[in-house]
């Protein structure tokens, strides 16, 4: 059966390269810095939250020597930009550069504007969410803010540790600073900030969509893939596999579905072999060929 034509995504009118694309990066970086400093002086600075980052470090330099903010933002990334340039390579110094040079610039614009709240709860919250919600907009436009993050895959690159172990040691090490030099209980509430943030960089860069992934091995093989493709309305993949224990050729079935729709596979699968292994696990993004979480795509081969 030939394949239906594939709906043009909005992704598709823009060349991955081009310079539109680099326009709309440019403009995702910058909203994203905006809104990243707005959240910074609305809620960290003022209830002295230091949640992790070279942020976190002038929010204690302001707590200490009443330094403003953004003169310790500019202060600390341009060495380490000059750093990531050196050690690191042009095109990261490149993708750096606009988020290095613009954030505490509208850290410093924004600095006058009045705090909503003094709760250190609300705050953290709120404000985790802004940093989060700016910074995945920054990484949605392949830019960065450097800071401590360059300083982290500095570290990474030489030390052969994870990039991720890398970023908490950093934030960590922010945040137990803060802990000495604000308070503990600040560095509670910087916690809970920093895992909001990341949150929502995940929301950001990944969105709300999450599909699932199932692999099934069924003794009625074609029976589950006739009827994932003609009542489910899903693609599916064929892989070649060999059982561990007995070693005989086995078939399984790999199909990515909606989060609505894992309850239809399993009660499909189930009606027609009961005796079917089924795995479901989480895919936070499906990019390729035709799929998207709407029916009648036959995402796979």
């Amino acid at each position: 059966m030939p394949s239906k034509p594939r709906k043009r995504r909005p992704g598709d009118y823009i060349p991955p390269n081009g310079p539109l694309r680099h326009v709309l990066d440019t403009f995702m970086i910058l909203i994203g810095a905006f809104i990243t400093a707005m959240a910074f002086n609305l809620f960290l600075v003022p209830n002295h939250i230091a949640s992790g980052g070279v942020s976190g470090l002038s929010i204690i330099a302001k707590s200490l020597f009443h330094i403003e903010p953004a003169f310790t933002q500019w202060a600390l990334n341009i060495p380490l930009f000059a750093a990531g340039y050196l050690l690191l390579g042009r095109s990261y110094a490149l993708r750096s550069l606009l988020g290095t040079v613009v954030l505490p610039l509208l850290v410093f614009l924004t600095k006058d504007w009045i705090a909503p709240t003094t709760d250190p709860l609300l705050a953290s919250l709120y404000g985790g969410i802004g940093v989060g919600l700016g910074l995945g907009l920054v990484f949605r436009g392949r830019g960065s803010t450097g800071g401590l993050a360059t300083l982290a895959q500095i570290i990474q690159k030489y030390s052969g540790l994870s990039l991720s172990l890398c970023v908490v040691l950093m934030d960590g090490l922010v945040i137990v600073l803060a802990g000495l030099v604000l308070s503990p209980e600040r560095a509670l509430y910087a916690l809970i900030g920093l895992y909001i943030t990341g949150k929502f960089i995940d929301v950001v860069e990944l969105g709300f969509n999450y599909t699932k992934v199932a692999y099934i091995i069924a003794g009625k093989t074609e029976e589950v893939a006739d009827a994932i493709l003609h009542h489910l309305d899903r693609g599916l993949t064929k892989l070649s596999a060999q059982g561990g224990y007995t070693g005989d050729n086995r078939t399984v079935l790999m199909v990515v579905v909606g989060q609505s729709e894992v309850t239809s596979l399993k009660t499909l699968v189930q009606t027609i072999d009961p005796t079917a292994f089924v795995i479901i696990t989480n895919a936070h993004e499906v990019l390729g060929e035709g799929f998207s979480l709407g029916r009648g795509n036959k995402q796979n081969t």
